[in-house]
């Protein structure tokens, strides 16, 4: 039984192509597991509809990856986690794992004091970021950035346009002067920016995502369920679904062997 429930894939969503990024870090740490990546990217992006709204779409994303036979699923969303996941877990026995802004470690790393938040509209809001920054030491100063624009870019296969480079100067330029050292990206779209975001703020700004941290604690839940698949004659099948164009997503996972992208209307 345990053996059968250990290959059944995890389940991944976001509302869009944004926890790819996740994905990766999971794919990297775990080669062996089977995934199912769920990218809403008709409803993109989450960080501006209504906590009602974004608990409804995370609840069809999660019947989907559900339907699928997934053992475990990953909230990819920063915006979905904050707002949405207390209910998934309140009302689903499958295990979760949400992703909010590395607030902590960044508080933890400055020189200077500063540190700076470029999220969604719908996670700086939110109740759970409100109680996590609350808890960061009161000689921190915390800039917070809504990244509005960023999101649609990307979805759109704009990451290295005029466009995004005007918006990311006028997000990131006023942390800079505030004399910020760290930069947290609180959306699983802009670690995609990167490249990008280091042009601007140079080799010494700290940018921090919550990647890493995800996958290890995706493993951590898999062993303490026992359903962490360690075969490693297993030949992983990742499934990406999209409810939109998905060129955009093909372009990023060109250079990944096993991945299926699928169009489904979910």
């Amino acid at each position: 039984m345990v053996i059968t429930k250990a290959k059944q894939p995890i389940g991944i969503f976001d509302s869009g192509i944004g926890g790819i990024s996740i994905w990766k870090e999971i794919n990297n740490l775990l080669p062996n597991e089977n995934t199912i990546y769920l990218s809403d990217n008709y409803n993109a992006p989450y960080g501006q509809k209504t906590k009602e709204e974004i608990i409804n779409l995370s609840i069809k994303n999660t019947e989907f990856l559900i339907s699928k036979g997934c053992k475990l699923i990953v909230v990819a969303c920063n915006t979905a986690t904050t707002n949405a996941i207390k209910y998934l877990r309140d009302n689903y026995t499958i295990p979760f794992i949400g992703i909010e802004p590395a607030i902590k470690p960044a508080s933890i790393q400055t020189k200077t004091g500063v540190i700076g938040i470029l999220a969604t509209k719908g996670t700086l809001n939110s109740s759970l970021f409100e109680k996590t920054s609350a808890n960061i030491d009161d000689n921190i100063t915390i800039i917070e950035q809504i990244g509005e624009g960023l999101v649609e870019l990307i979805e759109n296969g704009k990451m290295h346009s005029k466009e995004m480079t005007n918006l990311l100067e006028k997000y990131l330029n006023p942390m800079l002067s505030n004399k910020c050292d760290s930069i947290v990206l609180g959306c699983t779209h802009y670690p995609f920016l990167i490249p990008q975001i280091r042009s601007i703020v140079g080799p010494k700004i700290n940018i921090i995502d919550s990647g890493e941290a995800v996958a290890i604690q995706t493993k951590n839940i898999l062993q303490e369920n026992n359903i962490l698949y360690s075969s490693n004659n297993n030949k992983a099948t990742n499934i990406f679904y999209s409810n939109k164009e998905e060129i955009v997503m093909q372009n990023i996972l060109k250079k990944y062997k096993n991945v299926i992208v699928n169009y489904s209307e979910f």
